[in-house]
Formats: C-alpha cells, structure tokens, sequence
C-alpha cells in the first residue's frame, strides 16, 4: 500500500517551501533579488528582445497583474528593468532588461541553477519517474472537473 495521498500533499508543499526557501535565500544573498525577482527576470531574458508585457510575466509566473507589477516596480527601483510602452498598442507595458539586469541575471541564473540541479540530484535515478509523474498532476490541475 503506496502513501495516503494527503502525506503525498504535504511532501510536495515541504518540497517546494523548502527549495524556495533555500534558493531565495541565496539569490537575495549573493544577488540582491528575491526568487520571484530572478523568475521574472528569467522570462524578461527568454522573451523575444529581452522584452515582456506585463501579462506576459504574470502568467509565466502564476502570478496576478499586481504581483507582478509589484515584483517589476523593485526590478525598476534596482535599475535592473525599464519599463516601456508597446509600439503596437500604447496602452501595453513592457519590462526590458536593462545591461545590469542582464548581468545580475546571469550570475543569478548560475547560482539558481547550480543550486536546483544540486537538491535534485536527491531524486537520484528516479528524477525522470518524478518528474513525469509531476507534469501528469500539473495538467490534470490545470483542467476543471
């Protein structure tokens, strides 16, 4: 008889408190930026142009509007984005790197990286098992019963 599915709840929220936790320590550390800080300036840096709409961000991250904008207005304050108006609709933000963010972002990424692939090592042969098994709950979580 495999766990009771409220102890696997709780394995993944420790899991996932605890990584966060540890990694966002880490990046305010050696960086200067929260974990939701480096996760915004990750998709910023993968979008086309280093450049993304406000939406854009927020829905990379699960986040609402305000979060985010709330996330963005400290990465402004840290000179590490700008912000700009779309050139197809003005009514559109943008968040673009700026050279320090770019910066800050890839010694952030090293770290954040080195970290994650670390405690994962944990899962040892049974990475590519969890793994599937967690993107299978992800997409069902995503649909309505």
């Amino acid at each position: 008889m495999g766990p009771l599915p409220a102890e696997t709840w709780l394995r993944i929220v420790q899991v996932h408190d605890r990584i966060s936790h540890r990694v966002d320590s880490a990046l305010h550390h050696r960086h200067g930026v929260s974990l939701t800080g480096f996760e915004a300036l990750r998709r910023i840096a993968e979008a086309p142009g280093e450049r993304a709409s406000m939406g854009e961000v927020a829905d990379a991250l699960g986040m609402s509007r305000a979060a985010v904008t709330s996330t963005i207005n400290r990465l402004v304050a840290d000179g590490l984005v700008v912000r700009e108006r779309s050139q197809e609709d003005r009514r559109l933000l943008h968040a673009r790197l700026t050279p320090v963010g770019r910066e800050r972002f890839a010694a952030a990424a090293h770290t954040h990286d080195d970290l994650v692939a670390h405690l994962l090592t944990l899962l040892g042969d049974d990475a590519p098992v969890v793994t599937d098994a967690l993107a299978r709950v992800s997409a069902a979580a995503r649909t309505r019963r």
